[in-house]
């Protein structure tokens, strides 16, 4: 089986994933660390060099590869990548996938992503959080019909991990 964990930047795709992976047994793979490796350049510098157009073609090719595989694993895909190619069909035409998207209140967001804005490129200039909050449900408001195609949905506000996992565990089954 495939889990695969869908959600906006920071509601814990990557870090929930490790563990839930960690937990049955499973391999992780961060979607974008894979590109990473594969083209041997970092995302930005892919979008810097090749364009945001040669990155999603990409994305959605080494989604298709890692399906294929039919592995044990737990895949954390990027924010973005519900809602660009035809990403999500392919997810969920692929037997033995399950998807989880993990659910954040934009107050959640806004509070989690302005303390560590400056790792994240996409939002580092962004000065308040009132343009954090705009800008980030601006996406939300975008991304949610792609987001809510995943096959289930975990809210992760005031939750711990070990909850949220524990969620995930028992609609594996």
């Amino acid at each position: 089986m495939i889990v695969i964990l869908i959600g906006y930047m920071a509601s814990g795709k990557s870090t929930l994933g490790k563990i839930l992976a960690e937990k049955i047994k499973y391999n992780f793979i961060d979607l974008d660390d894979y590109i990473e490796k594969q083209e041997k350049l970092s995302v930005k510098d892919i979008f810097k060099n090749k364009g945001e157009l040669y990155f999603r073609k990409s994305e959605t090719l080494y989604l298709s590869n890692i399906l294929k595989t039919k592995n044990n694993i737990v895949l954390a895909l990027g924010g973005g990548t519900p809602c660009y190619g035809n990403n999500m069909n392919l997810i969920a035409a692929t037997s033995g996938v399950k998807s989880f998207y993990l659910k954040a209140t934009l107050p959640h967001l806004v509070n989690k992503l302005f303390k560590k804005k400056n790792k994240r490129p996409l939002i580092a200039h962004l000065e308040s959080k009132d343009e954090l909050r705009d800008f980030i449900g601006k996406h939300l408001f975008e991304r949610a019909p792609y987001y809510e195609k995943a096959d289930f949905s975990i809210s992760v506000d005031n939750k711990t991990k070990k909850d949220i996992i524990k969620s995930i565990r028992s609609l594996l089954v």
